[in-house]
């Protein structure tokens, strides 16, 4: 084997890497994708074997070697186990899964390293009390996420066995677990069958160790008389075509057991010199240790890139789901917006409460003559008649809150449509409530009396100085609110036939009737700020109705971006190279 570069100052490195766990922490990948679920899973396991594994092993780089013993059902784990302690420490039997709890063994002396969460800091500790070795303890809990630890005499100093589930057993739970351990395992002591060694699942298991660099030893049980060359070397080719040749084979060829079902001793002596060699090289173990980190560093880094590919596609439909809320609410401002400048709002029943507010008679033959009679004039039809002023703002308030009722309900229907053409958008629907058909108009009424209130304020606020006192009261600020709102609507764009003449006059009454109290550049810039503030009404209004569709798309705001995740896998794959000195002993 040859020795690893070192991996560098670990502290440092742990910085970097408690970044990268906090940017894997903010990925949830709530859009329904193909490449969502496989990047879901891949944050997952990265995020566990940082916690797990890198950390923990950075942060203590003198602890025992963890050796996973893994492999496929009934190749035979647990026998092996108990044939490296000397003694039945690990259930075996025909029932299957037979492994059902993973099985920390250790020496005595190294129980300090495994008492707290310095690895599997996800799975609770039950330590089983040694005894005489005639039986194996009953675990105290059936739970897979428990890890089970015993001290172990025969095991030297400085390695730990773990016996773990298989990695293809019928149940989720220990397939997961099983490959939950060996991410967070030192060297992999991966037992098969001469029957079964070519089997697909294990061999993706062992294809991941040689991408992380991992130390791996195969054992090849249950091997019969006179073909142990034949399969060791063609298990030696497939080894190789994995970046693991060096892996040394072990071969137990195939007895009968005895009634304690243990594998005679000297059938494993060769395995056991090895790993005695292995726990009894400080400087060895360190070395091995360095190795997989780093290999499964490299291999994070490779992944993060999985993963940010994963994000982009996200945020790519994200961005597309965005932008169509984005453009049906864009429209349905405009669409308000349109409807205030091009005179419809003076159609119908507003037109008709304006001319009964203003008359068409003496009123209107007065703006025909010079400014400084119009007000005189003006005063006096005002105070002569009163003006049903309130009847013209309500016929004002409800032709514009239809307007903007509508266009509300056309952005939402729009809004939708183009959601449940993808896929990741009709499942993000499902938790999007139905438009709000009733409290919506009560809401956008609210929001018209407010800007009508603004109006009366604006008016109040300008006719202030004292020169503007005795008019304001002759004419009413009432009606001078509402000549501001007609002011504010005027335009012939959406008018036809006798409206045009009929609205346009009227309009006109307005705008003279303001000028005559303000002046010609007031009334140009109360019109501005009214519009404006209407503007902003609406803008509120339609802000709060797709609020439901922006909530269903915060998850994904909320990612880590793409670009920042692969700016993260460049830093893990230029620091390691860069850094000369070894692992510290505390991150």
């Amino acid at each position: 084997m040859s020795t690893p570069p070192p991996v560098g100052d670990a502290r440092g490195i742990s910085l970097a890497l408690r970044e990268v766990g906090a940017a894997l922490g903010n990925l949830a990948f709530p859009l329904d994708l193909a490449s969502s679920t496989t990047g879901r899973e891949a944050a997952a396991a990265a995020r566990s074997q940082l916690d797990d594994y890198i950390l923990p092993r950075l942060a203590s780089v003198d602890a025992p070697l963890v050796a996973v013993v893994g492999g496929s059902t009934g190749a035979g784990k647990s026998t092996l186990v108990n044939a490296l302690a000397g003694r039945a420490v690990s259930v075996t039997g025909a029932v299957r899964p037979t492994t059902r709890q993973p099985l920390l063994l250790h020496h005595p002396d190294d129980a300090g390293w495994f008492e707290d969460a310095r690895i599997l800091p996800t799975l609770s500790r039950v330590r089983l009390s040694d005894d005489d070795g005639t039986r194996v303890p009953q675990a105290p809990t059936s739970s897979g996420d428990t890890l089970l630890l015993r001290p172990e005499p025969s095991l030297p100093p400085g390695l730990a066995l773990l016996d773990a589930p298989d990695v293809d057993s019928i149940a989720d739970e220990n397939r997961r677990l099983a490959a939950h351990l060996l991410a967070a395992a030192d060297l992999w002591i991966f037992v098969t069958t001469a029957n079964r060694y070519a089997d697909a699942v294990p061999w993706k298991l062992l294809a991941e160790a040689g991408r992380r660099d991992v130390l791996v030893a195969v054992v090849l049980d249950r091997v019969p008389p006179g073909v142990e060359e034949e399969i060791r070397s063609d298990l030696l080719t497939l080894l190789s075509a994995e970046k693991l040749g060096h892996a040394p084979i072990f071969v137990v060829p195939e007895v009968a057991l005895g009634a304690d079902r243990m594998l005679p001793h000297e059938l494993v002596e060769p395995m056991t010199r090895w790993l005695r060699a292995l726990a009894a090289d400080a400087d060895g173990r360190r070395e091995i240790a360095r190795r997989t980190v780093r290999g499964a560093m490299n291999a994070l880094a490779t992944r993060i890139e999985g993963i940010a590919d994963a994000a982009e596609q996200e945020q790519t439909v994200g961005d597309a789901l965005r932008a169509a809320v984005d453009g049906a609410y864009r429209d349905a401002l405009a669409g308000v917006v349109a409807a205030t400048e091009d005179g419809r709002l003076l159609r119908g029943e507003v037109l008709a409460r304006w001319q009964d507010f203003v008359g068409t008679g003496e009123f209107m033959r007065a703006l025909e003559t010079r400014v400084g009679r119009v007000r005189e004039r003006i005063s006096g039809f005002f105070t002569g008649r009163p003006a049903p002023a309130a009847t013209v703002a309500e016929a004002i308030g409800s032709e514009l809150q239809s307007v903007i009722v509508e266009q509300a309900a056309r952005a939402d229907e729009t809004a939708r449509r183009r959601w449940r053409a993808e896929q990741a958008g009709a499942a993000l629907l499902a938790g999007v409530p139905p438009w709000r058909s009733e409290a919506f108009p009560a809401e956008v009424a609210r929001e018209i009396r407010a800007w009508q209130q603004d109006l009366l304020e604006l008016v109040q606020a300008e006719g202030a100085g004292k020169r503007f006192t005795a008019r304001m009261l002759s004419f009413g600020v009432n009606g001078i609110a509402v000549s501001l709102m007609v002011v504010v609507f005027a335009s012939t764009g959406g008018l036809t036939g006798g409206e045009i003449g009929v609205a346009g006059v009227s309009a006109v009454a307005g705008q003279k009737l303001l000028e005559a109290i303000f002046g010609d550049d007031a009334v140009r810039r109360l019109a501005v700020v009214a519009r404006r503030n209407l503007s902003r009404r609406v803008e509120g209004l339609l802000e709060r109705e797709r609020a439901d569709f922006d909530s269903a798309l915060e998850p994904l705001a909320r990612q880590t971006p793409a670009e920042a995740l692969r700016v993260l896998a460049r830093r893990l794959r230029t620091m390691l190279p860069a850094q000369g000195g070894a692992v510290g002993a505390e991150a």
